[in-house]
């Protein structure tokens, strides 16, 4: 079955340095671009982190601090990775709880504006696990028939999750929808204001914390009830993107009391 799609959807998967995305780095990255009349634009990077490549990451991914020593910097190509993404709905697999934060991550600190507010994305992984409760290389497997050779390296996990999405969407005819919006909603997590999901939205539309002491307390109020707190926040080791919307938020409130 073919993707309905009203716009753009970019399938991307990541190699990186490690799975902490406040700290760690990409050195790979993979991009599908499905276009609505079902023409593909594929492009895939290697990337110098910056950092050293530990052994055990190595392990599984392949790809070597002497491979990528004289590739370009994320900084110097996240002008054309944004360039592709751009006005695109995005997809992975474990894509909400990883791909997503961390490119977010890179594309901060490499001076882009990287915003998920009108972008919907899709977990093919969270489909599978509904459904099936599986990984990536079983649910090639189970849903496409055929072993996946080569995983761990974005180019190929990347275009298999694209399959296993297809292949998804056939098998649950009836269950599914062929459609982005849809599809997105039904892999989502709490509906979140930043990506990370350390700040997501109650039953009454507030933001409030998903963690710590003041998990499930209102951000305004805790930004009015200890004015350190925000100074603390931004200078821990907490994303970009959440730091972002905890200044937006912030920024609203004193806008508020000045009018």
């Amino acid at each position: 079955m073919e993707l309905k799609l009203n716009k753009p959807l970019c399938f991307f998967d990541l190699e990186a340095t490690g799975t902490n995305v406040a700290k760690d780095r990409i050195v790979e990255i993979s991009i599908l671009k499905i276009f609505p009349n079902g023409n593909r634009e594929s492009k895939t990077w290697l990337v110098n982190p910056t950092v050293p490549i530990s052994k055990d990451v190595v392990a599984v991914h392949g790809i070597t601090n002497e491979k990528v020593a004289n590739e370009p910097t994320f900084k110097e190509l996240a002008p054309v990775v944004y360039e592709m993404i751009k006005g695109c709905d995005l997809a992975g697999y474990n894509s909400n709880r990883y791909d997503i934060p961390l490119l977010a991550e890179e594309m901060l600190r490499a001076g882009v504006d990287f915003d998920m507010k009108n972008a919907l994305s899709v977990d093919v992984q969270t489909i599978f696990h509904k459904m099936e409760q599986r990984t990536l290389s079983a649910a090639y497997k189970f849903y496409c028939g055929k072993e996946l050779e080569g995983a761990h390296g974005a180019e190929v996990d990347t275009m298999a999750t694209y399959e296993v999405l297809k292949s998804q969407l056939d098998k649950y005819e009836d269950e599914l929808q062929n459609d982005v919006k849809w599809l997105s909603s039904f892999t989502s997590r709490k509906e979140c204001a930043d990506i990370a999901g350390l700040i997501v939205f109650d039953k009454k539309g507030r933001e409030v914390f998903s963690f710590g002491k003041h998990k499930g307390k209102s951000v305004e109020d805790i930004l009015d009830q200890e004015p350190g707190y925000f100074g603390w926040f931004q200078n821990a080791d907490f994303p970009l993107y959440t730091k972002k919307v905890l200044t937006a938020i912030k920024l609203r409130k004193l806008n508020t009391k000045l009018k």
